[in-house]
């Protein structure tokens, strides 16, 4: 007699269920990336500033030595400490940057950053022009309004360019409908907590 074999269940390939890492936030990404990069770079100039302005100079008299030694033992310290705190500041500040979703952040929220923005341009431009006017009266007197034009119309564009697109920003968000949202409790007091660590770490 001859027995067919069975097909065996438990020696069937079994399909690996492998579990996907959980997305991660822009600014997370952006924290560890700086992070990265800047520990390595300020662990590597801080001792490097440190025995470079730690030499002494044995050509001068004792007097004028010992204050010179001073001087730069205290710039030393100075660099030291003002390096050590801005990686701190950046530290604490990035974090509490990574806290904030990006996701949950609503129109009405970002309207006062673009207006800023449009009025950034505005300023600019018009100082930039300013600035231009008064270089070609006190440089280029001999020069008419046609001629400065002409002469300049590269840094007449761009300024002017700059202006008209802030003037843009700032009118499109005054004709455009916003809503004011109903409050989120947890997300309000997720972003009071990262705004006071940022202003504690700037203190």
């Amino acid at each position: 007699m001859e027995f067919e074999p069975k097909p065996n269940s438990q020696s069937s390939e079994e399909e690996l269920e492998f579990a996907e890492p959980l997305p991660r936030k822009p600014l997370e990404i952006l924290r560890d990336t700086e992070a990265f990069i800047r520990r390595p770079i300020v662990g590597a100039i801080v001792p490097m500033i440190s025995t470079q302005l730690s030499e002494n100079d044995t050509s001068e008299d004792s007097f004028k030595a010992t204050f010179r030694n001073k001087l730069r033992n205290n710039l030393r310290n100075n660099l030291a400490q003002g390096i050590e705190s801005a990686s701190s500041v950046a530290e604490e500040t990035l974090a509490g940057f990574a806290e904030i979703d990006i996701d949950n952040i609503s129109d009405w929220e970002l309207r006062p950053a673009r207006m800023r923005i449009g009025f950034s341009f505005v300023g600019f431009s018009g100082l930039m022009i300013i600035v231009l006017l008064l270089y070609l009266t006190t440089l280029h007197p001999e020069l008419s309004p046609t001629e400065q034009i002409g002469k300049f119309w590269n840094q007449y564009v761009w300024f002017v360019c700059l202006g008209i697109a802030g003037m843009f920003i700032l009118g499109r968000e005054a004709m455009r409908p916003v809503s004011k949202p109903k409050a989120n409790k947890s997300r309000i007091t997720k972003s009071r907590i990262a705004k006071s660590r940022i202003t504690q770490s700037r203190k």
